[in-house]
């Protein structure tokens, strides 16, 4: 019998439940994946909080790798017994097999691994636009990156150094520091202890950076307008500590005619084309060895609440993913 997560009401991670499931055959458009591998994201924390909407009940899980196992009519892009990855809408990755659209799987190369694309897809595609889509950065720019020892931290460290960036990285412990300048931070700010906009504007002569990257949202936020330099952009693209509040337009005018952005993956993942580019880039760094991921947690399914609380309460670094 297979397995999947699901949840009847919103909540903390004691809402969810591992039941059994049928999983039946694909229709037009459409495969039966058997999954390997299951990334877990702070996103999959909203759905279950009820900050992102979903419709009860639900499954959970938006990033998987796995093998097709039966391809339904009129699909053409893939077939059975090929390797592939997504990540992305509709819920429902915390399973052992599934039946979903085909058109959201990217084929898999030999050269990458079950473990490493679900550790990956989500964070990878992010730091895949982060680095050649929302600016035009260039070699000898500097970024103020928010939770750089996190998943994507990690990985937009490394790929900034390819890019020739100073990356100056806020963290909250000594040991997220050392991981994060193992990967690439050039200097590091200590967002619990340290003012981060007068810390940056001290490690840039005053100018501050030419991008900020939050995923932090609520509690960084005002640090992040205060770091950017004149005319430069912050970039909140994720909200783990809370929405950012509303504010008075005028403060971006007041920080230097400031730009700001809130980005979603999937507007920059929607059409095929564009994800097949940002995603060969990636497979291509991770796979030459340019790019490291790091999985630094793993968890069975039935290990669900217990990922959700590690993940919440910020005892994680890197990716995290459920093994089947």
């Amino acid at each position: 019998m297979n397995k999947a997560v699901r949840f009847y009401e919103t909540g903390g991670p004691e809402v969810m439940r591992l039941e059994d499931v049928e999983v039946g055959d694909p229709g037009p458009g459409e495969v039966r994946i058997r999954h390997v591998a299951v990334g877990l994201n702070f996103a999959d924390t909203y759905f279950r909080s009820g900050l992102y909407p979903a419709p009860l009940p639900a499954g959970l899980g938006v990033e998987a790798s796995g093998v097709i196992e039966a391809v339904g009519e009129g699909v053409a892009s893939v077939e059975v017994g090929d390797r592939v990855a997504y990540t992305g809408s509709p819920l429902g990755a915390y399973s052992t097999a599934r039946v979903m659209p085909a058109g959201s799987l990217v084929k898999l190369p030999d050269s990458i691994a079950f473990e490493t694309a679900a550790g990956m897809m989500m964070r990878g595609l992010t730091s895949s636009y982060l680095m050649r889509r929302i600016w035009p950065l260039k070699a000898g720019d500097t970024i103020l990156l928010h939770a750089a020892a996190g998943g994507v931290g990690l990985i937009v460290s490394q790929w900034a150094k390819l890019l020739g960036l100073t990356v100056i990285g806020t963290v909250s412990s000594e040991a997220k520091a050392e991981l994060a300048r193992a990967h690439g931070c050039d200097h590091i700010v200590f967002y619990g202890r340290e003012d981060v906009g007068e810390r940056v504007r001290a490690l840039t002569g005053g100018v501050g950076v030419d991008v900020v990257l939050d995923s932090v949202g609520k509690d960084t936020f005002a640090g992040s307008l205060r770091a950017v330099r004149r005319r430069g952009l912050v970039v909140n693209f994720g909200t783990a500590s809370g929405s950012v509040p509303p504010f008075d337009l005028l403060q971006l005018a007041m920080h230097g005619s400031a730009y700001v952005t809130r980005p979603a993956l999937a507007d920059y993942i929607a059409d095929p084309a564009e994800r097949a580019e940002l995603a060969g880039e990636l497979f291509g760094h991770v796979a030459e060895g340019r790019i490291r991921i790091e999985i630094n947690q793993h968890y069975a399914l039935a290990d669900v609440q217990r990922a959700h609380r590690d993940l919440e309460g910020r005892r994680t670094t890197g990716s995290s993913i459920f093994v089947l």
